[in-house]
């Protein structure tokens, strides 16, 4: 099972660093089946994206813009809580059951409408787009979606994409962390599984590093797009 994390958490890293999310989404694939719970295994997925997600937030914290962040920020942080705290009392098979029809959702969704997609910076857009991305993240560890989505919109380039979308991302997983480990999700096993993954993490978030500098502006949002749609289809098949 540590060398299934490991190789788990250099594919997540390396997806997350590339396109700015997607580490839940990647090895959520496969955690629920390597953890004896499935609170546990979102806990250990969002422990290891909030490390790769520090990295990333200090080295490019100056292009974050606060003031878009705020707004959609508080909107999940809320509704994340009382996710994860529903999910102390959902069994765990109906939880993998919803998964699955979740992201086939997201991935019919995105092959057919995607680049057709203009999201507002406005407020109900914030909201709209925290509450989603809050329900996504509680249950499921899989807050990017909603979030890219208003991110990609909303930012001038890449470089200002990736610094906020790793800062929304890493508030949200210490957050929800604390609330996991408030329900008794943090567990020994959960910390250990940790150290295992964060070699993984090194790797995989170096590799994505140097992909990322070499994507052409233009191409970028065609790029996260695709994953999305991608993803949903990997979780539906395997």
């Amino acid at each position: 099972m540590m060398i299934d994390i490991f190789l788990l958490c250099i594919g997540a890293s390396f997806i997350q660093r590339t396109t700015g999310f997607g580490f839940g989404i990647f090895i959520m694939t496969m955690l629920p089946f390597l953890m004896p719970s499935y609170g546990e295994a979102t806990t250990l997925s969002g422990l290891l994206a909030l490390t790769t997600s520090l990295v990333i937030t200090l080295k490019m914290r100056r292009y974050i813009v606060w003031h878009r962040l705020w707004p959609i920020l508080t909107a999940f942080v809320l509704v994340s809580g009382c996710a994860i705290f529903l999910l102390s009392r959902v069994e765990d098979h109906l939880l993998r059951k919803v998964l699955g029809v979740v992201l086939m959702l997201i991935s019919l969704y995105f092959a057919f409408f995607s680049r057709r997609i203009k999201l507002k910076t406005t407020l109900p857009v914030q909201l709209t787009a925290g509450t989603l991305s809050g329900l996504m993240g509680g249950f499921f560890a899989m807050q990017g979606p909603p979030a890219v989505l208003y991110f990609i919109s909303s930012e001038e380039d890449k470089d200002h994409y990736m610094a906020i979308t790793q800062c929304y991302f890493l508030i949200g997983n210490l957050l929800m962390t604390a609330v996991r480990a408030m329900n008794g999700f943090l567990t020994p096993t959960v910390g250990m599984d940790y150290l295992y993954g964060l070699g993984g993490v090194v790797i995989g978030s170096s590799l994505g590093a140097y992909v990322f500098k070499r994507i052409p502006g233009r191409v970028f949002r065609y790029i996260v797009y695709s994953y999305i749609g991608i993803s949903g289809l990997i979780i539906l098949l395997s």
